[in-house]
């Protein structure tokens, strides 16, 4: 079965996109939720703690997003250390993932695929752009962010251009019936690999 990644920049719509591939029954592998689920998890709970202290979860034993944010803003050996104990165990569970799945293709979607070196695990990759505005004018209205918030976000991530000297293909995704009719294109694409 092959593996396809799928990535963009936040506000780029990947959800959007993987969506699309679902009504195709692919399945689809969202790393940053899985990787939420797991966070709640042994023993990444006790290492997150050890490495963030009390606040890193609130009294009810929800993950302080929040907080784990600004503790990892601007401090990239912080960054670092939680990538380190999360990403091993997200790869772990995907694995795991495929072997249960049935289809052509699965697709991996994560934001920061190329960033971790996670695409060289996959057989393609799928890019997700949007203009820079229209991204912005998304995740203000998603996330109640300020564009200052949003774009400090974004300088953690790589540049669609960088991006694109290593994707398979891209979708420009900014009218959704083109982007639809782009997705059914290469899904059947994939399909005939």
């Amino acid at each position: 079965m092959k593996q396809i990644g799928i990535t963009g920049g936040i506000g780029s719509g990947k959800t959007t996109v993987a969506n699309f591939f679902k009504t195709y029954n692919i399945p689809v592998y969202i790393a940053d939720d899985e990787a939420k689920k797991l966070m709640h998890q042994s023993p990444i709970k006790e290492e997150l703690i050890e490495l963030f202290g009390a606040k890193t979860y609130d009294s009810s034993g929800n993950l302080n997003r929040s907080f784990i944010a600004e503790q990892v803003f601007d401090n990239k050996e912080r960054l670092e250390k939680l990538n380190a104990i999360v990403h091993p165990r997200v790869e772990k569970d995907y694995k795991e993932w495929v072997k249960n799945q049935d289809a052509p293709y699965t697709l991996y979607e994560a934001a920061i695929l190329f960033e971790t070196g996670r695409y060289k695990n996959v057989d393609a990759v799928i890019l997700v752009s949007a203009p820079l505005e229209e991204r912005i004018k998304r995740l203000k209205k998603r996330d109640n962010s300020t564009e200052e918030e949003i774009k400090s976000r974004m300088k953690n991530q790589w540049t669609d251009e960088e991006k694109r000297k290593f994707a398979t293909w891209e979708i420009k995704n900014y009218d959704l019936n083109k982007t639809k009719h782009k997705v059914h294109k290469i899904h059947k694409l994939i399909s005939n690999l």
